[in-house]
């Protein structure tokens, strides 16, 4: 499923491939959007067959820079969506998918976050998991540390995928 909507991303962003590091713009430009993330930046890499290294680092850059606006602003923003009559249902959805996952991480905190990010299934990630530890009001510092560790693990385990095993399958 991620595979298929990174391919249409990547086509999506085709044009940007024949500029100067345009490819690595792609990977970047998917590894800041939610859902996505570095999982989907990684895959991107693969699939438009930038070096390993590069792509490691630019999808890292990428995840990590939305997370400190989503844990000191997400909260502010979320009040003014609920109480907006534009976007009261995009918060009413957040708040669901904040729910059905905040047990995983008030239960076991720091290590629950970092748990959450780090390991790549879907609904999980650095934006959600974020999100999660904002509407907890967990300490800010301490959910952007484990927000980082959570990257770093989940871009280990892409990159065996992304550039091993897919890069096996796909040829």
């Amino acid at each position: 499923m991620v595979e298929k909507i990174v391919a249409f991303i990547v086509g999506t962003f085709a044009g940007l491939g024949g500029l100067p590091f345009g490819k690595e713009l792609i990977v970047f430009i998917i590894s800041l959007m939610p859902i996505l993330e570095l999982r989907g930046g990684l895959i991107a890499a693969s699939l438009l067959g930038l070096p390993p290294l590069k792509s490691y680092i630019i999808s890292i850059i990428g995840n990590i820079i939305p997370v400190p606006f989503i844990l000191w602003l997400i909260n502010y923003i979320l009040d003014w969506m609920r109480n907006s009559k534009r976007f009261s249902k995009v918060a009413k959805w957040l708040d669901k998918k904040v729910d059905k996952h905040k047990g995983q991480i008030e239960k076991y905190g720091f290590i629950g976050l970092i748990l959450f990010v780090g390991i790549p299934l879907p609904g999980t990630g650095a934006w959600t998991g974020c999100l999660i530890a904002s509407v907890l009001e967990m300490n800010r510092k301490k959910s952007f540390v484990a927000a980082l560790i959570g990257i770093f693990i989940a871009s280990i385990i892409m990159m065996l995928i992304s550039f091993g095993l897919l890069k096996y399958i796909i040829g």
